[in-house]
């Protein structure tokens, strides 16, 4: 078994590359207004001359931070041209505003009415990016139920998978590795919640999850260390010595190898765990 340790945090910019986003989109709509100011004022209707304003309108609302109004700007645009260039730029940035807004189901509906009409569109990323983090944003704490991580993470796989080389997979990337450490943790939350009520059979399956489901989390370490208790706890020396074996193996420095050692070596002073002994084993205990 190969473990690779994964920090639980990491921070990137994703404001920037929103932000960045929305100003492409900005550009590209400049870029058309400018031909269309370039035709003959017979090729103009009168319906592209109002759509425009009504666009203008809601940008200029977006740029002066009134996110909830300029969603509300960019669904009008749509619903009275919903046939147009720009009602496909509205969606996108009516998503967006609703994202910047915190209103979050809104902004993962709009942006699936976007890919579910136009999913062939060079912007389809962007729209995907959004759903991702609108589910990443609402990431509950690890005592709550984990639905939304789940459909994050899903998001953020798909988003990976559909378009790898794209500005938003490096993001997506490490969003998914922070979520499974998010999933980890809630698992590992479950398994010392029955360990404290002496379930250890329960407890066991919810750590050998953690180990097999998220082997590159930061919550292995631990997880290795609660089976070898568990399993000690059930009688079963054999599993606990194996278990403490790979801990040994995979994260000889760590606090969590410390207290397995010791913990081994108080209920099989004659097993080998592995490795040396470590420096503050005769200082630490159980959990």
């Amino acid at each position: 078994m190969t473990f690779r340790s994964v920090p639980a945090s990491r921070a990137f910019p994703t404001g920037r590359v929103v932000a960045a986003s929305v100003l492409a989109l900005s550009l590209a709509l400049t870029a058309g207004c400018a031909r269309n100011r370039n035709k003959p004022k017979e090729d103009q209707a009168y319906v592209a001359r109002d759509v425009e304003t009504l666009y203008s309108i809601a940008r200029d609302t977006l740029e002066k931070g009134d996110y909830k109004l300029a969603a509300l700007m960019f669904d009008e645009v749509e619903r009275q041209h919903p046939y147009s260039v720009w009602a496909r730029r509205a969606q996108l940035m009516s998503a967006f505003a609703n994202y910047a807004s915190r209103q979050y189901p809104e902004a993962i509906s709009t942006s699936q009415r976007f890919l579910s009409l136009h999913p062939g569109n060079r912007d389809a990323p962007y729209a995907y990016y959004i759903i991702a983090l609108s589910y990443y944003e609402q990431i509950a704490d690890v005592a709550r139920d984990q639905k939304i991580t789940q459909q994050a993470l899903t998001t953020l796989q798909e988003l990976v998978r559909r378009y790898p080389d794209s500005r938003y997979a490096a993001d997506a990337r490490l969003k998914i590795d922070l979520v499974n450490d998010h999933l980890a943790g809630k698992e590992l939350d479950i398994g010392r919640f029955y360990a404290r009520n002496r379930q250890w059979i329960a407890a066991a399956i919810r750590y050998r999850n953690v180990i097999d489901q998220y082997q590159t989390t930061s919550h292995v370490p631990e997880a290795l260390f609660r089976l070898v208790e568990a399993n000690l706890a059930l009688g079963l020396q054999d599993e606990a010595l194996r278990n403490a074996a790979v801990l040994s193996a995979n994260y000889p420095g760590s606090k969590w190898y410390e207290r397995a050692y010791a913990l081994m070596r108080h209920h099989a002073p004659n097993a080998t765990v592995g490795g040396s002994a470590p420096a503050a084993a005769a200082a630490t205990g159980g959990a």
